[in-house]
């Protein structure tokens, strides 16, 4: 009896003491995550930026640029043809990487404002944000907007001042116009000496030391430390900057309080660096002080409850579709951000909304265009599962729990082209690659009910060019476009069959379906779409297809 007492006290300390290892190794794994995005008005340098903190974190050795003459390699995360040809970022890249302890995930977003929805929705699936500011041109348009978006949700920003190189704006007026504009506290963490041609090098207040700027493109230089207060200083960058940098410490820590970390993690703090990404300077700094102060996998709210990251079962939903990643094989990927958990290869997970469970024998990790096979994953992390028709953005994955997460924006398209076959010999290649590229929702395909002719609605004219290219060059299907006026798509819906009917057949020419079969009114005008809302009063016009 004793010894069945002792066996039995063994047997439950040892799955005690598993429980708690596997616990606390989860815990560890969820905490060294760090998941941003870098987001900006078009040209501030984004892209240039990730690719120098690619290089820090040693994902990569020689860092790529957008545009350049005399660097033949292309920025990493601008891996399709059509970015490296325009030199802007058409889609988001998910790429990540090991520093220091931490795993780091970074989204490059596109910034032109024709994309500005890839931008939106991915913003629902980091933890914080890098924002890049122009020093020569300050806030601009999309960074309002952007900032927006941040706002909603209580994301915890940095701010980093690119292109400090240049001639450039005062950094005081500067940081006056961010607060102003992007109605946030600010806090220098770094500050530059003089700028443009003069442009000596930046001191860090974070770990209080000193850069010295030599200008290098393409691989990481060295940092010399120099006390402020010696007389180092002076021989190294001059007298007169030396003086100008004492005198505008004393106004920075005279005027603004010293930084606060929580201020910060609440939205309500954004430090600011001062920096050049192309010619790699100012960088490090950055990336060093972000691992340390940004947060970890954050809670988030689903219809049902708030998910937290350290929850042992699964939970994680689709953000984002990318077609054809792989020309070869015509493939698709969705990309998971995972909100709770462990997610495992070869494990069974519920499809909420189809009620499925699905196994994935390949999820994969990225550096922009290259994957690799993964065997786990935790929260915060960012998978790509192949997709073959299964998903949609928004799309839900689970242990098994009925989860629904909320907040993830869909776009009513504003302009419209009526999509025509330019090659009858590739109806077959146009119809699978218009299909493939909707998913992405970046676009939207209706097929009116009149003449069955296909419309794409889109929210910029630039998205027009890119599907007709991205057509041409990944499913070898030519298309044109012929102009089409419409005002605004209406999905519909009634619970009075009889006056839906009714409608439908009065209105037979505005009539389309969307790619779900759904039924949409293709309004020409304002006019007329207020005199359809006013005769059908038991009908609904939604503006966006979620509802």
């Amino acid at each position: 009896m004793k010894f069945a007492f002792k066996n039995l006290f063994l047997f439950n300390l040892i799955n005690l003491t598993t429980i708690y290892i596997k616990t606390m190794s989860l815990q560890t794994e969820i905490l060294r995550r760090r998941t941003f995005a870098i987001i900006s008005h078009p040209d501030a340098g984004k892209t240039t930026l990730t690719e120098k903190l690619l290089l820090f974190g040693g994902a990569i050795h020689i860092a790529g640029a957008v545009k350049s003459n005399k660097i033949r390699k292309t920025a990493t995360s601008d891996w399709m043809e059509i970015e490296k040809q325009r030199g802007i970022s058409v889609a988001t890249s998910v790429m990540g990487f090991e520093y220091k302890d931490y795993k780091i995930n970074i989204l490059d977003t596109p910034g032109h404002q024709d994309f500005a929805e890839d931008t939106y929705r991915t913003l629902t699936a980091v933890d914080s944000v890098i924002i890049v500011v122009d020093g020569a041109k300050g806030v601009e348009t999309q960074t309002r907007k952007l900032m927006n978006v941040c706002r909603m949700r209580n994301t915890p920003i940095i701010i980093f001042v690119n292109k400090m190189d240049r001639e450039g704006r005062d950094p005081f007026d500067l940081m006056d116009e961010l607060e102003a504009e992007l109605g946030i506290n600010v806090r220098p963490l770094s500050w530059p000496i003089s700028m443009g041609i003069t442009f000596k090098g930046v001191y860090n207040f974070y770990e209080k030391n000193m850069q010295l700027y030599t200008p290098n493109k393409q691989s990481i230089s060295q940092s010399v430390e120099i006390e402020v207060n010696s007389t180092d200083l002076d021989k190294k960058v001059g007298e007169k900057d030396a003086a100008k940098l004492r005198e505008d410490m004393e106004l920075i820590n005279g005027v603004y309080s010293d930084f606060d970390k929580d201020l910060y993690l609440k939205g309500n703090l954004a430090p600011i660096f001062f920096g050049s990404a192309l010619n790699n300077f100012g960088v490090k700094e950055l990336l060093d002080c972000f691992v340390e102060i940004a947060p970890s996998p954050r809670p988030v709210q689903t219809i049902e409850r708030v998910v937290s990251p350290n929850e042992e079962a699964f939970s994680g939903f689709i953000f984002k579709i990318h077609a054809n990643m792989d020309p070869n094989h015509r493939s698709c990927i969705a990309f998971v951000k995972i909100c709770s958990g462990k997610f495992e290869r070869n494990v069974n997970y519920k499809h909420v909304r189809n009620g499925k469970m699905m196994r994935f024998s390949s999820p994969t990790a990225f550096m922009a265009q290259k994957k690799e096979t993964v065997d786990e994953a935790f929260a915060g992390d960012i998978v790509g599962l192949p997709d073959t028709g299964n998903f949609k953005i928004g799309d839900t994955l689970t242990s098994g729990e009925e989860l629904h997460f909320k907040g993830i924006p869909s776009f009513s398209p504003e302009m419209f082209m009526y999509l025509e076959n330019a090659d009858p010999m590739k109806s077959k290649q146009l119809d699978k690659g218009i299909n493939q590229l909707m998913d992405e929702g970046v676009a939207q395909l209706f097929v009116n009910q009149y003449n069955n002719r296909k419309i794409v609605g889109t929210v910029g004219q630039l998205q027009f060019e890119v599907i007709q290219y991205r057509l041409l060059h990944e499913y070898g299907a030519q298309c044109r476009w012929e102009p089409i006026s419409l005002f605004k798509a209406c999905w519909i819906e009634s619970d009075n069959a009889v006056e839906l009917d009714n409608f439908k057949k009065r209105k037979m020419q505005y009539m389309a379906k969307d790619k779900e079969g759904r039924d949409v009114f293709m309004a020409d005008s304002n006019y007329v779409l207020q005199m359809a809302q006013n005769d059908f009063k038991n009908i609904k016009f939604h503006f966006t297809s979620e509802f």
